[in-house]
């Protein structure tokens, strides 16, 4: 019966997008709905809460990912390359000014 309650729930409710407190709400509402012990509740919770922490990680890397193509689609300078140009021109200019003395 709890592993029901759990997939439901999980799959219901999107993990991701649940705050901490709506889903101590949905795990208490369900605790009482099905008669489940604390120790069945506080499970839950805390699968529910592991599901949104990984839920949280995806969407992250994903937008990250979709931010770097669109940046590379658009032809957008990274830091890493700023940075090296950066490096290339005060080498240059050290050389210029040694040459020059």
């Amino acid at each position: 019966m709890l592993e029901i309650v759990e997939k439901t729930l999980l799959t219901a409710i999107g993990a991701a997008s649940m705050t901490q407190k709506k889903a101590e709400e949905v795990v208490n509402e369900l605790k009482e709905r099905f008669n489940l012990t604390e120790e069945e509740g506080r499970r839950l919770k805390e699968k529910v809460k592991t599901a949104a922490i990984e839920r949280r990680d995806q969407l992250q890397q994903e937008a990250t990912r979709e931010v770097r193509g669109a940046a590379e689609r658009m032809g957008l300078v990274t830091k890493t390359d700023l940075t090296a140009l950066e490096d290339r021109i005060a080498a240059l200019e050290q050389s210029s000014c040694k040459q020059d003395a």
